[in-house]
Parts: structure tokens; C-alpha cells; sequence
């Protein structure tokens, strides 16, 4: 698995995972349960993780529809 992104912004998360499905690739989102120990104010962000053979793809994704990606991670 590979990181593709990570925020604080939840429906920026849901929007890329609906995006991802969209396109057929799996994605794993990271550091959910972090949430509930914080109380859901959103301190730690949250990770988006794909396989590594569908990263260039759903970052060509994400980005088409202005999603930034963490590049190199």
C-alpha cells in the first residue's frame, strides 16, 4: 500500500474514496479510530492508501478533479 493523500478534511476523504470506487480501484483509509480518541474535532488527519500498482492511476484521479496528492509519500 501506498499513500496517496492525507488531510483533516473529511469530505475531501469521502469524495476521493467515491472517486476511487468510481474508477475500480481499492483504497484504505488510514488513522479512522484516531478520530474517536480525539473526539471527532479533527486534529490528526486521516490517510488514503491504494495499492501500489493503482497509485499513478488514482492520483491522475484525484487530481482531475482538484484533489491534491501527496507526491513521494
Amino acid at each position: 500500500m501506498k499513500q496517496l493523500m492525507r488531510t483533516n478534511n473529511m469530505a475531501t476523504i469521502a469524495f476521493a474514496q467515491a472517486l476511487l470506487q468510481g474508477e475500480g480501484i481499492d483504497c484504505f483509509e488510514m488513522d479512522v479510530n484516531m478520530s474517536v480518541l480525539e473526539g471527532g474535532i479533527g486534529i490528526f488527519p486521516r490517510r488514503l492508501l491504494v495499492h501500489q500498482d493503482d497509485w499513478d492511476e488514482a492520483a491522475r484521479a484525484l487530481r482531475d478533479n482538484g484533489i491534491e496528492v501527496n507526491e513521494g509519500a
